[in-house]
């Protein structure tokens, strides 16, 4: 199960893109125009934006002189950030971000985190602060995404994986955490997501799962974040 099914409400929107190209450095930012009709969350991702750059920048200009020193070739970085929606309710703009990074190995790699905007005190919100604690979480979600992934890495791989399997199933304090809605009205979406090497080897690619939010993921919810969430 993909995120695909925490985007089924969400239209096609126009994006931002920033882009600029250096011999050193190809960087690109992207964001969506639901993102951009919020001014303090427009001006937060030109900071981000702003710290990426500068940071893949540094690091590019560093390896260009070491190789130089050390008379290897220098391979151009590529560092690009997207963000896209995974909803938007009333009160919550749920965003995924993609970021990939390249600076000269055998292959880039690719990190995926939450950005949720809360409308009605214009801040950032962490999607996990909404719950109880990590232990709940595990709690309620852990059975169920430790399974799943037994199956799909089965199915990857096409065998069971052993005892001494260096990928034990990662608690979801390890995962990535989205807030989605099939409706557009509440939360009652929840993605899960194991980043490159966090259940798997990097050719396994990332696990993704998505989970209702049932009566019992509902009764975790922090009370003040209760009705920007539905039970289905």
């Amino acid at each position: 199960m993909g995120l695909i099914l925490l985007a089924l409400a969400v239209p096609a929107m126009a994006q931002t893109t920033v882009a600029t190209k250096t011999a050193t450095l190809d960087f690109s930012y992207i964001y969506p125009a639901a993102a951009a009709r919020i001014a303090p969350l427009r001006r937060w991702l030109a900071a981000d934006r702003a710290r990426l750059r500068s940071r893949a920048a540094k690091v590019a200009a560093d390896d260009r002189r070491e190789a130089a020193k050390g008379r290897f070739p220098f391979h151009q970085h590529d560092a690009t950030r997207e963000w896209k929606v995974v909803t938007e309710t009333p009160r919550l703009l749920s965003l995924s971000g993609e970021t990939y990074r390249f600076t000269g190995g055998a292959h880039g790699n690719t990190a995926l985190e939450p950005l949720v905007w809360d409308k009605a005190t214009a801040r950032r919100v962490d999607p996990r602060a909404m719950f109880e604690s990590a232990a709940a979480m595990q709690r309620v979600l852990g059975p169920g995404w430790c399974e799943w992934l037994k199956g799909e890495r089965r199915r990857r791989l096409g065998s069971e994986p052993g005892n001494d399997d260096i990928f034990p199933c990662p608690p979801v304090s390890d995962l990535t955490v989205l807030l989605g809605s099939t409706d557009r009205r509440a939360i009652d979406r929840i993605g899960l997501i194991a980043g490159q090497y966090v259940a798997g080897s990097y050719a396994e690619g990332m696990y993704e799962m998505t989970v209702p939010v049932t009566p019992a993921l509902l009764a975790i919810v922090r009370p003040e974040w209760r009705e920007a969430f539905a039970a289905k």
